[in-house]
């Protein structure tokens, strides 16, 4: 049509203006303010409207390989492949100055942190809060990692009548959801003779509602037995049920509940609370898949000695927690050979400031306390910052030679 042709030559012209005069303009996502880089007469060229542009004269190909062959991972967006193939290259000016956000994805910050170490040009970064599908607002202080809610929405019983849920047939509590994409999606790995795992959201029960309430406004409703309590409980349980039927519909074989339970020491409410408040919810969710004859897995963060056999009540089958938070010989007491332990590897002590030897000597001590030839001892480790690349080396190399240690 006539719209979308002036449309697409206004781009055009925008880009090329924009690239013939390097200091008219700055670097920047789709979503960087380019109203507020306007007001100093600069264009905001983002590596997403450039990188259509490139594909537009079929350069995308030959870019993406400049960029993979010097080092960039394949697995980078094609956008931000095109961008920094481009700028690799020499074929895109290099501009003064750049800016960007945490919307919408995590790769803006290290494509932009990239080209500033190679290319020299500083970038601001604007954190953007972040809210969900319930309505709670995220923060956090370091791109990459889940943060903190600091915005609930109900932090004030008064809000909560004209408080509605969000529809699992649209998305999944922090984010969109496609059914008819999810159905593909498990039927080409049914075809392939692929084991099909799905899971709820982290936090999808007692964290929600922390998110929604607030920790303390959570506790003081549980121990006033408020009685809304009740009837939020049940709007959090009906979402997540939503979800829950519709991956059984799909056939998975297995079903994911991860929340974190547990503090450094002790749980963050009592085993009375969580009987009563949580519990009821968890046996309800976990029925349908069950029934469907999928396996069930469930996850908590923390210290799980107050709460385990409530946990493993509802028919656990594979249980994620930490290793030395709980103990090794408390989780071999209470779990080995009785449920599969996926052994969450510490990532706070041993392999942070640990030498060499110390994780070699953990990961060995933790096979032979828990793992047996008849099986039933998975491992994973999670990679955070301020964790020295060696050992997180170490800890993968540890784990691959003690994978078949009783083989």
């Amino acid at each position: 049509s006539k719209g979308y042709q002036k449309l697409e030559a206004m781009m055009m012209s925008f880009v090329a203006d924009s690239l013939g005069r390097p200091d008219s303009y700055v670097w920047g996502n789709i979503f960087s303010p380019c109203e507020i880089i306007g007001c100093f007469g600069l264009n905001t060229l983002s590596i997403e409207c450039l990188s259509c542009y490139f594909s537009g004269y079929h350069l995308e190909d030959f870019f993406i390989d400049y960029a993979q062959n010097t080092g960039i991972a394949p697995t980078l967006c094609s956008y931000h492949k095109t961008f920094v193939g481009a700028i690799d290259s020499g074929a895109v000016p290099v501009p003064e100055y750049a800016v960007t956000t945490s919307l919408s994805c995590d790769g803006n910050l290290n494509t932009f942190q990239y080209l500033e170490k190679k290319k020299g040009v500083p970038f601001t970064f604007l954190d953007v809060p972040y809210r969900d599908d319930w309505g709670c607002i995220w923060e956090t202080t370091r791109d990459g990692i889940t943060g903190t809610v600091t915005g609930h929405p109900l932090a004030d019983w008064e809000s909560f009548k004209a408080y509605l849920p969000p529809d699992p047939e649209k998305v999944m509590g922090i984010g969109p959801i496609d059914w008819a994409e999810e159905a593909k999606s498990v039927a080409a790995a049914r075809e392939r003779g692929d084991f099909v795992g799905r899971s709820l959201r982290h936090g999808h029960t007692f964290l929600q509602l922390c998110d929604i309430r607030g920790y303390e406004n959570l506790l003081f409703d549980m121990v006033d037995e408020d009685p809304r309590l009740w009837e939020l409980i049940d709007m959090v349980e009906q979402f997540n049920l939503g979800l829950v039927t519709r991956y059984c519909a799909l056939g998975v074989d297995m079903m994911g509940y991860a929340e974190d339970l547990g503090m450094q020491r002790g749980p963050m409410l009592s085993p009375n609370q969580f009987a009563k408040y949580i519990l009821p919810s968890y046996r309800r969710l976990i029925r349908p898949a069950r029934e469907s004859g999928a396996l069930i897995h469930m996850h908590s963060d923390g210290d799980l000695h107050m709460l385990l056999d409530d946990i493993l009540s509802v028919g656990v089958d594979i249980i994620n927690l930490q290793d030395l938070v709980n103990g090794i010989d408390w989780i071999k007491e209470n779990l080995a050979g009785k449920r599969c332990i996926e052994l969450d590897i510490d990532r706070q002590l041993v392999t942070v400031s640990g030498t060499p030897k110390d994780i070699d000597r953990l990961i060995r001590s933790e096979v032979e306390a828990l793992g047996s030839r008849q099986g039933g001892l998975c491992m994973i480790y999670g990679l955070y910052p301020g964790t020295p690349i060696e050992n997180a080396a170490m800890v993968m190399d540890a784990m691959e030679k003690y994978a078949f240690y009783f083989s």
